[in-house]
């Protein structure tokens, strides 16, 4: 769609006949005029007669047509293309999901089948991810060590993809969570310092890596990085025996005091999600705590075309000077005198 952005211009377009009749007329007897040789041959015979009248009739349609190209370059049409999305400067949200043997613990269920901590993770995980419109979402897994799957990006399918590989027992069986601070914080630590957030996931505690949670908790809080820690595993689960069946704690391993600790140290808090309905609220809350900055804003590109009319009007100007300086560009009746 062609548009205006200046369409006020417009209101020029009468300004040459409002000079020419309402200025005074300059008084024919005032002496001192400049002569030139050539103003005749610039602007032709001074007499009247038809073929004048006719060149004067083109003059005028020339200079009209150049001034409307003119106060229309002015006026800056543009070609206004559809609606496209602009990221805002968002949150930068990292995530760290432990992938340790215990995560293919099936004490969960959805729709009353068994499911292990890591199938209702991806699936509670991935509605969170999708529900952050306007942040870079980053992904780091960890068991034995920590690495880096998804750097901070504004891509959430990508992330949300990469998530739903993930394996249980990828990079070993234990958990590294000292390592995924460490990890995550290094992507985080070049940001921008508000908004800069950590979401921690482990169903168990740290028992391997090169670096203590507590010590990467501390360089968290230095940083100014938010924690949120999420311990998951059921409460109680029933299990057979040979002696009938008995309650068990799955989740015995869960250092609920460390993680409770790394929450409090750096601003954040501690979640305790028991089963799918509690992780998925626990994401809810999280986003409550940190909301999206909003929207992604709508632009519509622009492409200039003003130097269209400003081109035209001045290959016009420049066949007007050719028609002055050619008084027989058009052609005049011939006069025959009878004898």
């Amino acid at each position: 769609m062609i548009t205006f952005l200046w369409p006020l211009a417009f209101l020029a377009l009468p300004l040459p006949y409002l000079v020419r009749y309402l200025a005074k007329p300059v008084d024919p007897g005032l002496s001192g005029a400049l002569r030139v040789p050539f103003f005749q041959t610039l602007f032709g015979s001074s007499s009247t007669g038809a073929g004048n009248e006719n060149r004067s009739v083109w003059k005028l349609a020339f200079m009209s047509v150049v001034w409307v190209l003119l106060v229309t370059a002015v006026a800056r049409p543009a070609l206004v293309g559809p609606e496209v999305p602009l990221p805002v400067q968002g949150r930068d949200l990292m995530m760290a999901i432990d992938l340790s043997g215990s995560m293919a613990e099936q004490d969960f269920s959805i729709g009353g089948q068994p499911t292990t901590r890591l199938g209702v993770v991806k699936e509670t995980a991935d509605a969170f991810i999708e529900s952050r419109k306007g942040d870079r979402i980053g992904l780091v897994l960890f068991s034995d060590r920590a690495y880096l799957q998804a750097p901070l990006t504004f891509d959430r399918d990508a992330v949300r993809a990469l998530l739903d590989e993930a394996q249980v027992g990828l990079t070993g069986q234990q958990t590294a969570i000292g390592d995924a601070i460490a990890i995550s914080l290094k992507r985080l630590k070049d940001r921008p310092e508000n908004g800069r957030v950590l979401v921690l996931l482990t169903d168990g505690a740290n028992n391997a890596g090169v670096m203590d949670p507590l010590k990467a908790t501390e360089l968290a809080r230095e940083l100014g990085i938010k924690i949120y820690t999420i311990g998951v595993g059921a409460e109680a689960l029933a299990v057979n025996t040979a002696y009938g069946q008995r309650m068990v704690n799955p989740s015995h391993d869960l250092d609920e005091t460390t993680l409770e600790m790394i929450a409090e140290q750096t601003g954040g808090r501690y979640f305790r999600a028991t089963n799918v309905d509690g992780l998925a609220e626990i994401y809810r809350g999280i986003d409550r705590l940190e909301p999206v900055s909003g929207e992604p804003i709508h632009i519509r590109p622009e492409v200039a075309l003003y130097y269209w009319p400003a081109g035209a009007a001045l290959v016009l100007t420049g066949l007007f000077c050719l028609f002055l300086l050619m008084p027989n560009v058009l052609p005049r009746r011939n006069v025959y005198v009878g004898g």
